[in-house]
This record gives structure tokens, C-alpha cells and sequence, in this order.
């Protein structure tokens, strides 16, 4: 994707990852919008990012009001024309009970922000971008929790909307028309506000982005930062394919029961 002279609009945007990612892609000439529910960490956010000269402004409003990302669009459309790339960063962490404890509203205030303020933005932008036809990109920041637990027990709301964007993106994926690039970004242990484990081991967020953003420039889907992550995806899926191997070994003729070979042959079926 090329951001120089394009417009990224990147919500959670004021702190952390957000914020580290907007100084790579306004450093390589991208615009940038913020936007947050805190006012005063916007403020403090671009003019921090002004003093690199980068153009950058920002909006107040929460992801999980549908009606403040259609007006967080139509700012964006109104202050640079167009919105090119949007960046669904915004996220909180809690919810460490374990999932038979866990307080239902609690973890409901989670998925508010975590899975469906993302789709509110996936939602209202796309369409824009869709209409438009002019290429434009949709990235989400997931997390190594996508992909296995990364603590060894609780935080179920967290690590189940953070894998719930996985299968979102991957739906998409499969929609979005050509115009509109798509990425899951893929942070391992980072530095950040959000994080609630805090050590010198976790990766600085300067240096995660500058790693990401070689990767959206590059065009790629899975937007990775932590090689150790490999071992504990191997470790989980060595026990799902064991499973399989187990009770549901390959055979001849198992292929019927697929169903996306079942959806090619009936497209075949009525092409012919």
C-alpha cells in the first residue's frame, strides 16, 4: 500500500501502537486522523506529531457508537477529501476473571470496543470505499491472542473478541472488492497502555511498528512481529491435528463432505 499523500484514519489512535503506527505512515508522508474518547491525549497526540511535521488532526468519539464512526467518515471526507486507509486499533484489556466468574456486562463493555466498535468501522468505511472504487485498505490490530492464549488461564472476553476479529477479517477477506487492501495486524507482547503486563521483555512500540509498517507497505495480510509465537501455534494445532488423525483420519472420498468444494461444484453445476 502506498501512504504518501493518503489520508490513514486510526482509532486508538492517541497512545501505543496507534500512535506508533501514525508516526511511521506520516513520517512517510501519510495524513493522519485520530481518533479516541479521550480529548486530551488527542490534543497531546497531534501536536507531538506536528513537531515531526506531520499533518495530523483528530476527532473525539467512541467505536462502539455506530453513529460517532459515520460522523468520524464524514469528517474525514470533509477535512481531506477522502479517507484512504483505515486503521481499527482501538481496543481494552480486562476481564481477567476466569470465564465461569467473568462479569457478563463487563465482558459485554469489552466486545463493545474490541469486536464490535471494529465493526463499526469495517462497516462504515468499506462501504464508502466500495462506492468509490478508489484504492483503499482496512487494517485491524488482533493480537497473538488470535492465534492461541497467549497467559496460561482467564482473560476469556479478551482473548475470544481478539480471535473473533480473525474470523471477521477472514470473512471479509472474501467479500471486500479489489479496491480495498486488507490486513490483520498480529502484535505479540508490546509496551503499551493497554498491556497489563508490564516488563522490559515486552517489545518497544516504536520498534513493532516500524516492523508492521514494512509489511502493510509490502501489501501483506498477516501483519507479524513475534517469531516465538510459531511454537505456540504449533502447540496447538499438533493437538488438533493429532485429533484428526486420531478419530477422523484422511480417506479416500472424505472430500464430499467439504463445503467449499460442495459450493465449486454447484457454481460449475450452474455455469454449465
Amino acid at each position: 500500500m502506498e501512504f504518501a499523500g493518503k489520508t490513514t484514519v486510526i482509532t486508538g489512535g492517541a497512545t501505543g501502537i496507534g500512535f506508533a503506527l501514525a508516526k511511521q505512515i506520516g513520517k512517510a508522508g501519510g495524513k493522519i486522523i485520530l481518533f479516541e474518547p479521550r480529548a486530551n491525549r488527542l490534543q497531546e497526540a497531534v501536536a507531538n506529531l506536528a513537531n515531526e511535521d506531520i499533518d495530523a488532526n483528530y476527532m473525539v468519539g467512541d467505536v462502539a457508537k455506530p453513529e460517532d464512526i459515520e460522523a468520524l467518515a464524514d469528517f474525514a471526507w470533509a477535512e481531506n477529501g477522502r479517507a484512504d486507509i483505515l486503521i481499527n486499533n482501538a481496543g481494552v484489556s480486562g476481564g481477567r476473571n476466569s470465564v465461569i466468574d467473568m462479569d457478563m456486562e463487563e465482558a459485554r463493555r469489552l466486545y463493545d470496543v474490541n469486536f464490535w466498535g471494529v465493526w463499526n468501522g469495517i462497516s462504515t468505511f468499506a462501504k464508502r470505499f466500495r462506492e468509490d472504487g478508489q484504492p483503499s485498505a482496512i487494517y485491524t490490530t488482533a493480537s497473538e491472542n488470535s492465534l492461541f492464549n497467549a497467559l496460561p488461564r482467564t482473560g476469556g472476553a479478551y482473548v475470544s473478541s481478539k480471535q473473533g476479529l480473525l474470523g471477521l477479517m477472514d470473512v471479509l477477506r472474501r467479500e471486500a472488492p479489489d479496491n480495498i487492501e486488507l490486513g490483520v495486524i498480529i502484535p505479540g507482547w508490546v509496551k503499551s497502555e493497554l498491556s497489563e503486563l508490564q516488563a522490559d521483555e515486552a517489545m518497544d512500540t516504536d520498534e513493532f511498528a516500524e516492523i508492521i509498517f514494512k509489511q502493510m507497505q509490502a501489501g501483506e495480510y498477516y501483519l507479524v512481529s513475534h517469531p516465538y509465537n510459531v511454537v505456540r501455534m504449533e502447540e496447538r494445532w499438533a493437538e488438533v491435528y493429532a485429533a484428526f488423525e486420531k478419530y477422523a483420519p484422511r480417506h479416500e472420498g472424505d472430500d464430499v463432505g467439504d463445503v467449499q468444494l460442495w459450493f465449486d461444484r454447484m457454481r460449475a453445476a450452474r455455469k454449465g
